[in-house]
């Protein structure tokens, strides 16, 4: 029987685990598959460069071009990274009539309806599974298992190094600073965490994710965005005392077709199932109207969980091969993009205040959150280690974005208080 031809852009950590993958479970995939795959040209960037897994150097090749333009390929596996040059790779290997699969999140969260739009005219498959929380299947989950209900909500944990970051600091007590070293002495985190630490890789993953659950086509820059840089260790312990741990979640909610799509740290309850998830490990959680909640964990990186998700997308395509129907089955998006209004959007807040010791203090301050028709959940006050401060947390009951940056911008004006020290989603 004549094999699949796959051409393999990228032998880093992912591209090592899709050629032991494909190698080493010839007779599985071939049974899953109904046809036999054969990894023929992998571009490289270093010929010479030595490998932990043995690779017939006539394969190499250190221009990509030359696996794109090869006519023997039918499927283009992308886990070279990058953006515009590799958005360059795939559009033309689509228009050459390949299939392709990618684990880049950068590229289909910036670029992916352009992309899909082209594989649907050119009839290709165009998967990426692996480009959302490594080995949780996930995007086959929104795409096919959800396809009769309506999700109205995603919350996640996408990104293991801030998960990594933040587990640590909650078990050990540590400063953030600390913690964010010996991540990146463990290689958990890059010599520049900021695309991390910052949310900006979260963003890109809830960019994809809320795409394919709502339906529409949310973009990179419609999600609010806040890292977990300014969240120190006194956060957590009062959020542990209080109940809770600190995440930092990608929360995408549909109301009435009205869209949010956030990435934020928040206190979760302790009671929440992902609050329990620590370490590198992910978990996203979705909400439908029929389902109710469901939620999904797993390793979100590394060698094997990341290619096992890539090599799960090959044999889907070769598969729709055998049935004729590559490009028939994209999630389709119909449904027009509406963003709530910071009016629209509600939670649950954690704030921390500095504020002067003396009496009258929280009197003028609850007097700003009525003003605004926040209510309070809880408020505790205790003394600060500043000389003449006092400490007040207060955790409020769901109240409007809009409100409660009208109650943030007064406190800025406020004279009783020192410094609004943390603020922070509460969810659970």
């Amino acid at each position: 029987m004549k094999p699949v031809k796959v051409g393999l852009l990228g032998l880093g950590t992912v591209g090592t685990g899709v050629v032991r993958i494909v190698e080493g479970h010839q007779a599985d995939l071939f049974g899953q598959a109904g046809s036999p795959i054969s990894i023929e040209k992998i571009a490289v960037k270093n010929m010479a460069k030595l490998r932990n897994v043995a690779i017939d150097a006539g394969k190499l090749t250190e221009d990509p071009w030359d696996v794109i333009n090869d006519p023997e390929i039918d499927v283009i596996v992308e886990v070279m990274g990058g953006i515009d040059q590799t958005k360059a790779y795939i559009l033309e290997a689509i228009a050459r009539g390949k299939h392709v699969v990618t684990a880049n999140k950068d590229l289909m969260a910036l670029h992916g309806p352009e992309i899909l739009a082209a594989a649907r005219e050119n009839r290709c498959d165009v998967l990426y599974e692996a480009s959302v929380a490594g080995g949780i299947p996930i995007i086959r989950t929104l795409i096919e298992g959800f396809s009769s209900d309506r999700i109205t909500k995603i919350m996640g944990i996408v990104n293991g190094t801030t998960n990594y970051i933040l587990t640590k600091m909650s078990r050990e007590g540590a400063s953030y600073h600390d913690v964010l070293k010996e991540a990146q002495e463990l290689g958990y985190a890059e010599a520049d965490p900021t695309s991390d630490v910052e949310g900006l890789d979260a963003a890109r993953k809830m960019t994809i994710l809320a795409t394919l659950g709502f339906r529409a086509n949310v973009a990179l820059e419609d999600v609010s965005v806040k890292g977990i840089s300014s969240v120190g260790k006194d956060d957590i312990a009062f959020g542990k005392r209080l109940g809770y741990e600190i995440k930092l979640l990608g929360i995408a909610e549909s109301q009435d077709d009205f869209i949010s799509v956030s990435v934020q740290p928040t206190l979760v309850k302790n009671s929440h199932p992902i609050a329990a998830v620590n370490g590198v490990f992910n978990a996203v959680y979705v909400y439908g109207e029929a389902v109710g909640e469901t939620m999904f964990y797993g390793p979100g990186a590394g060698e094997l969980p990341t290619a096992t998700s890539v090599v799960a997308d090959l044999v889907t395509v070769v598969k729709n091969l055998k049935l004729g129907v590559n490009g028939m089955q994209a999630a389709s998006v119909f449904k027009e993009k509406k963003l709530k209004t910071d009016a629209q959007i509600s939670y649950k807040n954690f704030l921390r205040l500095h504020v002067e010791d003396r009496a009258g203090v929280l009197a003028k301050i609850t007097q700003v959150f009525a003003e605004y028709e926040v209510s309070l959940e809880s408020v505790i006050q205790q003394p600060s280690t500043e000389h003449s401060e006092a400490e007040i947390i207060v955790i409020t009951h769901n109240a409007s974005k809009a409100a409660m940056n009208g109650v943030l911008q007064a406190f800025e004006s406020l004279d009783v208080i020192r410094n609004v020290k943390s603020v922070y989603r509460v969810e659970g």
